[in-house]
């Protein structure tokens, strides 16, 4: 009897502490056995540790938040300065001087644009390794996804002259997030138009089974060495082929953290100067 009611107390307290509704001063200390006290005393630094991870992570939120805005606003201000010099360039007389001044504000110009790049992943990716920012998948229509993501990459793709042709024509539909994995697609069609050479097309095709939805991204770039496959999707990974390119080796990492919160994942097939075709996979229906 006694053992019977020792053994339902201790479960008692290990089902409030899992539902958060634990305190140590429910029990009283002198009414609890040797084991029961141990317990005890044991779910309560469970429960300390919890709210003590809860309040870091609160910190980190609003550090990244901060972090994010400061930085917002510089690089805002940066832009503002780098246009009026650019418009009092436009004023010079001196011809000469005129185009030396534009190419090294063209210059400013481009060192900013890869600042943001690098501010704005290092956020995302610490938002996600915190699980500051939730994916909330639900099921929606992939040609959604498809259109975001492409419309997005485009801009970039037209002054390579490369070319996006999407092949899907279905109506079918998967389980995502679409704020988040249209990032995640979008990283892949982004270093697609990096690699491909000018005047070359990237093909986006949807293949439908019945536990996940395909997408394939296929390029016709350089390729990627057998030996770096495994490595692409590491944080902060670049090849040594690439190392003149503009990057900072996130964009895989984050597509490839993105589709595991969804519970899906990424393939790749490749061969030097074969180009590479990437493969995201998500969950037709939610399992």
């Amino acid at each position: 009897m006694f053992r019977r009611r020792t053994l339902d107390r201790l479960d008692q307290m290990l089902d409030e502490a899992m539902n958060g509704t634990f305190c140590e001063s429910d029990y009283d200390e002198s009414r609890l056995s040797r084991t029961e006290s141990k317990w005890k005393h044991f779910l309560g630094a469970s429960v300390l540790a919890r709210e003590n991870i809860e309040k870091e992570k609160d910190r980190i939120k609003e550090l990244v938040s901060d972090i994010s805005h400061q930085t917002k606003t510089s690089m805002a201000n940066i832009r503002l300065y780098t246009e009026l010099l650019s418009e009092n360039l436009e004023a010079e007389s001196d011809t000469e001087s005129m185009k030396e001044n534009q190419k090294i504000l063209e210059e400013i110009n481009r060192q900013v644009e890869k600042l943001d790049f690098l501010i704005q992943s290092l956020t995302k990716m610490s938002r996600l390794e915190s699980n500051i920012v939730m994916v909330e998948p639900k099921q929606q229509a992939v040609s959604r996804l498809l259109d975001a993501a492409i419309k997005d990459a485009i801009p970039k793709a037209a002054s390579k002259e490369v070319e996006i042709v999407n092949t899907y024509t279905g109506e079918g539909k998967a389980v995502y997030d679409l704020k988040w994995t249209k990032e995640a697609l979008f990283n892949v069609l982004d270093n697609a138009v990096k690699y491909s050479p000018k005047g070359s097309k990237i093909f986006v095709s949807v293949t439908e089974y019945e536990l996940y939805t395909a997408i394939s991204v296929k390029d016709f770039g350089m390729g990627i060495r057998e030996e770096e496959l495994a490595k692409i999707f590491g944080r902060f990974y670049r090849a040594q082929e690439v190392q003149q390119e503009d990057g900072v080796g996130i964009g895989l990492y984050l597509t490839r953290e993105i589709l595991r919160r969804e519970n899906g994942y990424i393939k790749v097939i490749s061969k030097p100067g074969e180009g590479a075709e990437f493969c995201l996979y998500i969950q037709t229906n939610g399992m």
